[in-house]
C-alpha cells in the first residue's frame, strides 16, 4: 500500500500535473513542534525522472513529522506533457511549484531539489525567495561541469523501447552504472520500474516526454547563468542550505562545490562516499546530514 495521497492540479497554463502527498506522522519526541506547526517539505527530482525517486525518502521524512510533497514535474511520470516543449524550463517549473503550494494553502516549505530539482529552486529563490525557508541541493549548484552536462545530453530523448524488463534494467545500468557501481540486479530492475512504464499499446517506454532533450539541443542547459548565481546567492544569504555532493559526480566536480562553499561559508555540506550524480538521499551520509539539518528549521 503506497504511504502518500495523489494529488491532482493544473499549472498556470492548465496543464494537467501530479504530486504525492505523504501525511506528517504524528511526532514521536514531545520536545519537537507539533507536526501541524512544522513546514512542509517540497521535493523535485532530477531531468528524466519522476516523484518515484523520493519513495523511499519521503516516507522517512514524513515520520519526522513533517508533511511532504513530491512533484512529478511536467513532462514526466503522471504529469501530463506539454505540447509545446519550449516550456521545458525552470522558469516554468516553478510557476508550476508555486500553483501546487497555492493550490494547498503553503506559503512557505523546505525545498529538497535533486539535480533539475536543485534548479527550480534556485530560480524560485531568484524570484520569491519568501517561499522557501530552507534547501537541500542534492548534487547541483549554479555552475555545474560541462563533462557531466554532455554525458547527460548523450541520453535524453534517445531511449530504444526495452523488450522486457531484463533489458529495461540494462538500460538503466548502462547510464548509471558509472554513478552507481556497488549497485545489483535487484536495484537496477527497482530503478527500471520507476523510469519505465507500460504505454498504451504494452510497450515498455521512459516516463518522461523525449521532447524535454530540445532544451538541451538547443544549449538552453549552460554550466552556468547569471539568474542561477544570483538565486543562489540570495538563497544562501537567506537560508539555511545543505549541499549534498555525491564523491563520484561528474556534473557537481570538486571545483564547482568548492565554490559554492566559499561562495556560501555558512552552507552545510554532506558528501556521499562511493556515490556519483545524483544520491537516492537514503544513503547513510546523506539522510545522516539532512535529519540533522531539519531538526534545525521550523
Amino acid at each position: 500500500m503506497p504511504h502518500y495521497i495523489p494529488i491532482s492540479y493544473t499549472g498556470g497554463d492548465g496543464l494537467a500535473l501530479y504530486a504525492r502527498d505523504y501525511p506528517a506522522a504524528a511526532a514521536a519526541d514531545t520536545a519537537l513542534a507539533p507536526a501541524a506547526q512544522r513546514l512542509p517539505v517540497i521535493c523535485i527530482h532530477g531531468l528524466t525522472r519522476n516523484s518515484s525517486d523520493f519513495e523511499e525518502f519521503a516516507p522517512i521524512v514524513a515520520g519526522l513529522g513533517r508533511r511532504v510533497l513530491a512533484l512529478d514535474v511536467r513532462g514526466r511520470g503522471e504529469s501530463a506533457r506539454d505540447p509545446d516543449p519550449e516550456r521545458y524550463t525552470p522558469k516554468v517549473y516553478a510557476d508550476d511549484v508555486e500553483a501546487l503550494m497555492d493550490r494547498l494553502g503553503i506559503a512557505r516549505a523546505v525545498f529538497v531539489g535533486t539535480s533539475m530539482g536543485g534548479l527550480i529552486t534556485l530560480t524560485l529563490a531568484g524570484r520569491n525567495i519568501e517561499r522557501i525557508a530552507a534547501a537541500v541541493l542534492n548534487d547541483i549548484g549554479p555552475v555545474i561541469s560541462h563533462k557531466g552536462l554532455a554525458r547527460i545530453a548523450a541520453y535524453v530523448g534517445r531511449h530504444s523501447a526495452p523488450a522486457s524488463w531484463q533489458e529495461a534494467a540494462a538500460a538503466i545500468r548502462d547510464i548509471n552504472a558509472c554513478a552507481f557501481p556497488a549497485n545489483g540486479d535487484a536495484e537496477w530492475d527497482k530503478w527500471a520500474r520507476r523510469a519505465f512504464a507500460p504505454d498504451a499499446a504494452g510497450r515498455l517506454a521512459p516516463r518522461y516526454d523525449p521532447g524535454i532533450a530540445k532544451a538541451m539541443q538547443t544549449g538552453r542547459l549552460k554550466t552556468s547563468s547569471p539568474a542561477l548565481r544570483k538565486g543562489f546567492r540570495r538563497l544562501a544569504s537567506e537560508c539555511p542550505v545543505l549541499l549534498v555532493r555525491g564523491e563520484l559526480s561528474d556534473l557537481l566536480e570538486p571545483r564547482q562545490s568548492g565554490w559554492m562553499r566559499r561562495e556560501a561559508p555558512g552552507m552545510r555540506y554532506a558528501e556521499v562516499p562511493g556515490v556519483g550524480h545524483a544520491p537516492m538521499l537514503t544513503e547513510p551520509a546523506a539522510l545522516d546530514a539532512i535529519v540533522r539539518f531539519l531538526a534545525d528549521v521550523p
